[in-house]
């Protein structure tokens, strides 16, 4: 009996009966990457300090001392602070972490090898945008439970409008954190992500109310991000409403931020 041997392959044609790689469905990509942003920033212990120890210091710390005088009209001092706290806690993340995250992976090449997998560019942001939203709600889920420790009766008819002001202050604090991390060197985005944060955390308004401050400041903390923001967020969850000035100043800076990021950001 003669056996015929099978006719030879071709250089670089995949075996017989072999099938070829597939990339995985775009979402499970997405999500895969978004669950690997997560993890990063929690396991980063200066992130880890910055985005949940930092607002529940000073969450407890504004709530339990006398070291800022505070306008509260009427409100109580917890349900007074845990807004502005809650967008602090959205600005540090969204911004600061996200850009000095990005910066180092721009820098160390990661960025430009991702966006040449099946993942692409697209899925890559989409992954870092994901993986923000969910710090962010280990966040809101650890600074309301401890505000709600301390005393704190949110106006509960004013939750969902929270919900989208958060969202609509990550898009815009996302957007300048890739603008910044595609523009700049990682030790420049280093060293003016933390200025910018302590900037617009003083100047706008973020813990103390704008018609608390100086004529000239409140003008200039209304028309800031953070100050927008935390308005928004006070405005919501003490019940008085949210300013619409708020949200279009929002708006606005989402669009900027986002144009800049799309034209200037660079990937290698």
């Amino acid at each position: 009996m003669t056996t015929t041997d099978p006719a030879p392959l071709e250089p670089g044609a995949p075996a017989t009966g072999t099938p070829a790689p597939a990339a995985a469905p775009a979402l499970r990509r997405v999500l895969a990457q978004a669950g690997f942003e997560t993890r990063a920033i929690l396991r980063n212990g200066e992130q880890l300090l910055v985005t949940v120890a930092l607002p529940v210091f000073l969450l407890v710390g504004l709530v339990a001392t006398d070291v800022l005088e505070l306008d509260t009209g009427g409100a109580s001092r917890v349900d007074f602070v845990t807004p502005g706290v809650l967008a602090l806690a959205c600005l540090a993340t969204s911004f600061t972490s996200q850009s000095i995250a990005t910066a180092f992976d721009r820098r160390n090449g990661v960025l430009r090898l991702l966006a040449t997998t099946p993942l692409g560019r697209g899925g890559l942001l989409a992954g870092k945008v994901l993986g923000v939203l969910a710090v962010q709600a280990v966040q809101v889920v650890i600074v309301s439970a401890v505000a709600l420790a301390l005393g704190w009766q949110p106006h509960l008819a004013g939750v969902p409008a929270a919900i989208g002001c958060l969202l609509l202050g990550t898009a815009a604090f996302t957007a300048l954190a890739l603008l910044l991390a595609g523009t700049l060197r990682a030790e420049g985005v280093l060293a003016v992500a933390n200025l910018v944060l302590v900037l617009l955390v003083v100047a706008g308004g973020t813990l103390v109310a704008p018609d608390q401050l100086a004529p000239w400041h409140a003008h200039v903390a209304e028309f800031l991000p953070s100050g927008a923001l935390a308005e928004a967020m006070r405005g919501a969850l003490l019940g008085t409403g949210v300013p619409p000035l708020s949200v279009v100043v929002l708006a606005a800076w989402t669009a900027a931020f986002g144009w800049g990021a799309g034209r200037l950001f660079r990937w290698s």
